[in-house]
């Protein structure tokens, strides 16, 4: 065999020798990830891997005890273990301040776990989440427009502590709920009202009206009502809805006979509320 026969197979076998070297070479450096990848939790039972997660917790490391958590979930899917895990989750992200998914993970429980014996707590702490979400129920103290403020949040810890109140009348986050929900049902009253309000300064007096009786509807016992009154006796009298206005008229001589709305426009309400909220600023 020549010299010109043998260069080209020469050259190809060193081409097949590289092409199987490539293979080798993928899988050693996939076996080196892997030992970085170590993972030092391989082994724990759900046990360790819920204290550690709630130490990790206590301590603020929120995202380590995430993860420890959403590991123990992952390999022990069953047991009391895993679905405390998911009721520590929500409670660390919403720590974390990440309340979409703390809002997730309870939705999930209560999904897969509806008669579980902490379920008045997820309730609350659904609760808790939404209601640190909805930041519009403050800005009333800085004059913000609230009339294109949908107050989503707001309803929704509305309803999560309502479930709380209805639901579990023994439970240690009864008292605490009912707090709020007060609180609640007098922020969602505000909102109604000024949305009634923002209607009848531009003229639009059947949406103020409709608006202001929705708060009448919807919460007769809070201290919006007589303005939400107020509201709809002036829109009817510019609607030349003689009868409602006097029908109203007489509602207010009954509860508000000596309301100041009486001597005053009420778009001037503006500076009486400034002044109620000064109070609260001092």
């Amino acid at each position: 065999m020549n010299k010109t026969t043998l260069a080209p197979r020469t050259a190809w076998l060193r081409t097949l020798s590289q092409l199987f070297l490539i293979p080798a070479l993928i899988f050693a450096l996939a076996a080196c990830g892997a030992a970085k990848q170590f993972d030092e939790t391989e082994g724990w039972s759900p046990a360790r891997l819920y204290e550690e997660a709630k130490a990790e917790i206590d301590v603020g490391n929120y995202e380590r005890g995430i993860e420890l958590l959403e590991k123990l979930e992952s390999r022990y899917p069953y047991g009391r273990f895993a679905q405390q895990a998911q009721i520590d989750t929500a409670f660390a992200y919403y720590k974390a301040g990440d309340n979409a998914q703390a809002l997730a993970a309870t939705e999930r429980f209560i999904k897969l776990y509806p008669n579980h014996q902490n379920l008045d707590y997820v309730f609350y702490l659904r609760g808790l989440v939404s209601f640190n979400e909805d930041k519009g129920i403050f800005s009333l103290l800085s004059g913000e427009d609230q009339s294109a403020r949908d107050p989503k949040g707001t309803r929704a810890a509305f309803d999560a502590f309502k479930e709380v109140v209805s639901r579990f009348p023994d439970s240690k986050y009864y008292d605490d709920s009912k707090s709020r929900l007060q609180y609640l049902v007098n922020a969602l009253a505000q909102n109604e009202l000024h949305v009634a309000r923002y209607y009848y300064k531009r003229g639009a007096y059947l949406a103020a009206v409709n608006r202001a009786q929705e708060v009448i509807r919807r919460f007769e016992q809070t201290p919006s009502i007589e303005e939400a009154l107020f509201i709809s006796l002036r829109s009817y009298e510019k609607l030349n809805m003689t009868t409602l206005a006097e029908d109203t008229k007489r509602v207010i001589d009954l509860n508000f006979k000596d309301s100041p709305y009486w001597e005053m426009d009420l778009p001037e309400k503006e500076q009486i509320e400034a002044k109620w909220w000064q109070v609260w600023k001092d």
